[in-house]
């Protein structure tokens, strides 16, 4: 009893030590002023309008939806098909990819951002400045989580005796793919691309350097707001909380659907 009682303290005292700052942060983007007191002096709800009346706010938010929608929507393509071909092809290649997809944590942004501006900030491709550079890096972000996903999920498939299955059935590789093999990682796949998007919405330094104001994304904004009013960027941080908050949830509930 006693030791129940103990572990219950510690993660009610660590419940409490990552509440305190996101609850500041939420009052201090309601108060009309807070500067000498203990509580705010007043609430008002007038830097959330001000912040979502501001068109280049609007815009960044769109320009990050865009990108980040952009790059589940290319990863989709290339990673789903890619993991069923490792496990019902090359199986053996599992282990590399494993190391592959490691390799994004490897190297740190800035580093890679250094030699991304070298190689396309001019030639035959120079995409710095716009979002096609920031599709490509963030791909390199979402493929270690959408990969561990999918493989988890196909792992818990006998993969070869279901497609074998459908060929007796009469149906085709690609047949036997998308109407048996798909419906059967639907649940992974959905989790590792809500998942992917809350990481990848908070994305700051390839944004940064590599685009910057061309194409202002949220962190961007954000990083650009941040000598202005507290309050304001409190609600800006307090939103995109909100949201990745959302997002989570999804992701978490498609996780445990049967």
């Amino acid at each position: 009893m006693r030791a129940d009682r103990y572990h219950h303290l510690v993660v009610t005292l660590l419940i409490l030590l990552l509440a305190v700052p996101i609850v500041a942060t939420l009052l201090y983007s309601l108060a009309q002023r807070w500067e000498a007191t203990i509580l705010p002096e007043g609430i008002t709800l007038s830097w959330y309008w001000q912040l979502w009346q501001d068109s280049r706010f609007l815009t960044a938010f769109g320009h990050s939806l865009l990108v980040c929608v952009g790059t589940l929507l290319l990863s989709t393509i290339i990673i789903v098909p890619a993991v069923f071909v490792v496990f019902y092809r090359f199986p053996s290649l599992d282990r590399w990819m494993n190391i592959l997809i490691l390799l994004p944590f490897a190297m740190p942004p800035v580093v890679a951002s250094v030699g991304l501006l070298q190689l396309f900030a001019g030639g035959p491709l120079p995409l710095v400045g716009t979002p096609w550079i920031l599709v490509g890096c963030y791909f390199t972000i979402a493929l270690p989580f959408m990969y561990r996903s999918l493989a988890n999920s196909l792992q818990a498939l006998n993969v070869r005796d279901l497609m074998d299955a459908a060929y007796l059935l009469g149906a085709s590789t690609p047949r036997a793919f998308l109407n048996v093999i798909l419906p059967n990682l639907r649940k992974g796949l959905m989790a590792s691309l809500f998942l992917s998007f809350s990481f990848l919405l908070g994305e700051f330094v390839f944004a940064n350097i590599l685009v910057g104001s061309r194409y202002e994304t949220l962190q961007v904004y954000l990083y650009s707001m941040r000598a202005t009013s507290g309050h304001f960027t409190s609600a800006v941080v307090t939103s995109y909380f909100l949201f990745t908050l959302v997002l989570t949830w999804f992701a978490t509930r498609f996780g445990r659907q049967d």
